[in-house]
């Protein structure tokens, strides 16, 4: 199988605290993988290494990503190379257009390839057709990035921008949090909409309720900095009844 992603052993620290404490991971193109694990267990901090934050410091392990050893690139090469991170609290830009952020985005990403930029009708049909899948309506597309922005509407924002970029490798990070039933259907059903036998997401998630509308093909447990368990989507339902108290450190 073509594999998206390998973690080996990796540790990692910030501000000389270690969080992750020997992280193995492997996902296949094709697959969904959720990470779920109590407040503190370093979920956000996979995610922050992966994309590239400089706040966090890997001490051992490697991660190969495509083939390539992803800790020698810099954010925005990893961007390029088609790593999207969707946050779990979404900025505001205001004074940029979402249409310039996008464009300017999708723009660097061509460059990266060899590519001419998009031409500004092609580029628009694209914001219509990628519109459509989140339910993004057309008057949040015009204003500043995320400004004034519902909580529910920056996070479809995030599917939105995904869905343009439409990347190898997703990581949702706590996606789902603050979210009404109807905005979390809308954003799994966005999520569902990408998915393809050539990419692979990682959901980040505290609850089975994303769940149930994306279908995991492994659910990991993260606790105290490692993974302590995986299983199938049934894991999930069972964390759900059980809560964490019952999971021990390996």
């Amino acid at each position: 199988m073509n594999k998206i992603l390998e973690i080996n052993n990796l540790h990692v620290t910030v501000n000389g605290k270690e969080i992750l404490k020997g992280i193995d991971l492997a996902i296949n193109a094709g697959e969904i993988h959720a990470i779920m694990g109590p407040n503190g267990s370093g979920k956000s901090t996979l995610s922050s290494v992966l994309v590239g934050n400089p706040a966090f410091t890997v001490t051992k392990g490697n991660i190969r990503y495509k083939g390539k050893n992803l800790l020698e690139m810099s954010p925005e090469t990893r961007s390029c190379e088609g790593l999207f991170l969707s946050f779990q609290y979404p900025v505001e830009i205001p004074g940029v257009s979402m249409t310039n952020f996008m464009r300017a985005a999708i723009n660097a990403h061509r460059e990266y390839r060899g590519e001419a930029p998009v031409s500004a009708t092609d580029f628009l049909k694209m914001m219509r057709e990628k519109q459509a899948v989140v339910e993004l309506d057309n008057k949040l597309a015009g204003r500043s990035v995320n400004e004034g922005f519902s909580g529910g509407e920056k996070k479809r924002n995030e599917i939105f921008q995904m869905a343009m970029l439409n990347p190898d490798l997703a990581i949702l990070d706590e996606t789902d949090s603050g979210l009404d039933i109807d905005a979390l259907r809308i954003v799994a059903n966005g999520v569902n909409k990408l998915k393809t036998t050539e990419n692979a997401a990682i959901v980040i998630t505290h609850y089975q309720r994303l769940l149930d509308y994306i279908k995991p093909d492994a659910v990991h447990i993260l606790y105290k900095g490692k993974i302590v368990k995986t299983a199938g989507a049934e894991l999930a339902l069972e964390l759900e009844q059980k809560g964490y108290d019952w999971i021990k450190e390996k």
